[in-house]
């Protein structure tokens, strides 16, 4: 790998001699034999010397230079001041010498591979996603790396911005990158506005070097470009929506997974394992929160495999009363039980043959079907209510669940041997909130679906809008944004989409929490002007600067060591207060 730095070994040179203070009083041909090559001097104590000249007037006095040892196992990083005193240094191993290395030698090899490296550096950066913007900043604030990304995203030439301060071309208070550097905190998939008409998805962390901070990298993804898109998208006419709806009806995709929205990484994951489990009639067990969407990744199962027309048979497990459970599962002869259909009922597993029994919550079924569900699926067969005749279970089985069945198991609420049964293949679905970045096409989807079921063109869809649904957490997932995005449509009759119309918990809008103790507030109090205030802070800090400056003798560095802060919030703090 020759971008990192290569071992001393490779660097070790034998073209020497060492001699001892014995040989040097009485063997000087073989000091002046050596030539060009150098010459150590080893003293009885194992200090080393280099022989720069001998005196032919001074009974063989002689020129010396101190010289360092190193291990040959050490690292070149570790051996640079070995140098300090002379170019060349000796290299042990096993307490003898093996020869030596020289300070030219070792300049090369970490030049070298730092050009290698950089190159290696540069081509990875230029090669990422061009839609992707990677910023890295050093411990002062100033920009050291902007891609290609960054100059297409924000539109700033890399001659106009390396080297110089970020917060020249962006609002301090916007730069994550600053706060990285500042706190040390990383952000993962956060949406940030670096500028006012601008929105991203921002990744960020600090760089460590022994365990300082000396800078920050960022990696931001465009948002705008998607939600000007979006904005044209919503000037089409509702005639033309209704004409897609009757092309779809016309002819239906075959794709099983049209109805999954998203392109990040986690739901291309669970795609990716869908096109697995297809190839086999595998049992799978689907688990995520509630409001994934579990039963659209279980039909996208289906759909994968089973030919048009198979049934796809869905049982919620919760929502059957446990005296009704085994009917519903199994079905029942006639005269089963009183009160039964005379004609007898076929059971879900039996309507499902061929095709997928789907069963939703099975967390939430009885521990006395628990038995029987695991018989059906050991065995592949069951037995009706009260019928004599054994049946066969022609059907995959999908099961899924919001609950933490291992702690259930725990508990003694669900059996162990039918989680394993279950557990052949599985499929975790991710939530809506580690998965924002799919939320613009999400809610793209919804606003086309309910703009047609209740006839509203929707015209507008103001980016404050956007952000608020990228801000907020979404604990009910995906069907608390479809419950949203269909409340918004209800409310936009003039076919704009306000930022009032979200529900008080997700609008966040400028609205700022009042003081928990406002109640307390002496109304004798004369208002304090805010401004002014901020004024006589700022030249109280501006005078306290300016005298620790010059005591210091400009020297940011140590001023900053002194108040316990980073060097670039120095430079901002004294940015802010002009000095």
């Amino acid at each position: 790998m020759k971008h990192l730095l290569p071992s001393l070994v490779h660097l070790i040179r034998t073209d020497h001699r060492i001699i001892t203070t014995a040989e040097l009083k009485t063997n000087q041909e073989a000091v002046e034999f050596a030539g060009d090559n150098p010459v150590f001097l080893r003293h009885d104590s194992g200090h080393y010397q280099l022989i720069t000249h001998i005196s032919e007037n001074s009974d063989h006095a002689a020129d010396l230079l101190d010289v360092q040892t190193v291990n040959a196992d050490d690292s070149i990083a570790g051996i640079s001041s070995a140098f300090a005193t002379c170019p060349l240094v000796v290299v042990l191993q096993n307490g003898e010498p093996t020869g030596y290395l020289a300070a030219r030698d070792v300049i090369e090899a970490a030049a070298l591979a730092h050009r290698y490296l950089e190159a290696y550096f540069t081509t990875t950066l230029e090669a990422l996603n061009p839609d992707v913007a990677i910023t890295l900043i050093n411990e002062e604030g100033h920009v050291a790396v902007w891609t290609s990304g960054a100059e297409h995203i924000f539109s700033i030439r890399k001659n106009e911005i390396i080297g110089k301060p970020a917060s020249d071309f962006f609002p301090v208070d916007r730069l994550q990158s600053l706060k990285t550097l500042e706190t040390g905190e990383s952000v993962h998939k956060m949406q940030h506005r670096p500028r006012q008409d601008m929105f991203v998805l921002i990744n960020s962390a600090p760089v460590k070097l022994d365990d300082q901070i000396i800078g920050a990298v960022a990696a931001e993804s465009d948002l705008s470009t998607q939600m000007r898109l979006h904005q044209e998208l919503l000037q089409m006419t509702s005639k033309v929506h209704h004409l897609q709806k009757e092309v779809a009806m016309l002819s239906p995709s075959t794709d099983p997974f049209q109805h999954i929205k998203g392109t990040s990484p986690a739901i291309k994951n669970c795609i990716e394992t869908i096109r697995k489990i297809s190839m086999t009639k595998a049992t799978v067990l689907i688990q995520g929160e509630s409001g994934t969407g579990k039963e659209l990744f279980a039909q996208a199962i289906h759909h994968s495999r089973e030919p048009a027309g198979a049934p796809f048979i869905a049982i919620n497990c919760g929502a059957i009363p446990a005296a009704l459970f085994e009917s519903e599962l199994f079905g029942y002869e006639r005269g089963a039980f009183s009160g039964a259909d005379p004609k007898g009922k076929k059971g879900k597993i039996e309507l499902s043959g061929g095709g997928t029994l789907f069963l939703d919550e099975i967390g939430e079924m009885p521990l006395d079907m628990q038995v029987k569900m695991l018989r059906v699926l050991q065995e592949k067969n069951y037995f009706a209510v009260g019928g004599t005749q054994l049946k066969k279970a022609d059907c995959r089985i999908i099961a899924a669940t919001n609950r933490d069945l291992k702690k259930m198991i725990a508990e003694g609420t669900f059996r162990e041997d039918l989680y394993y049964r279950l557990n052949v293949v599985s499929l975790d679905i991710p939530a809506l909130r580690e998965r924002k970045e799919d939320i613009y096409e999400l809610t793209q989807s919804f606003l086309h679906e309910f703009s047609l079921v209740y006839g509203r063109h929707i015209q507008s869809f103001t980016p404050d809008v956007f952000e608020d649904l990228l801000h907020y957490d979404w604990p009910g997932n995906i069907r608390e944004l479809r419950n949203t995005i269909e409340r918004l449509v209800i409310f936009s009759s003039d076919g704009e989409i306000k930022r009032e119309y979200l529900p008080a918990h997700i609008y966040s809008g400028d609205q700022r929490p009042a003081s928990p103790n406002a109640d307390a507030i002496d109304p004798n109090i004369t208002e304090i002007d805010g401004a002014a205030y901020q004024d006589k802070l700022d030249a109280f800090e501006r005078e306290l600067l300016q005298k620790t400056l010059e005591a210091a003798g400009g020297n940011k560095l140590a001023i900053a060591k002194q108040l316990g802060i980073s060097r670039a919030t120095l430079y901002n703090k004294l940015k802010r207060l002009k000095l």
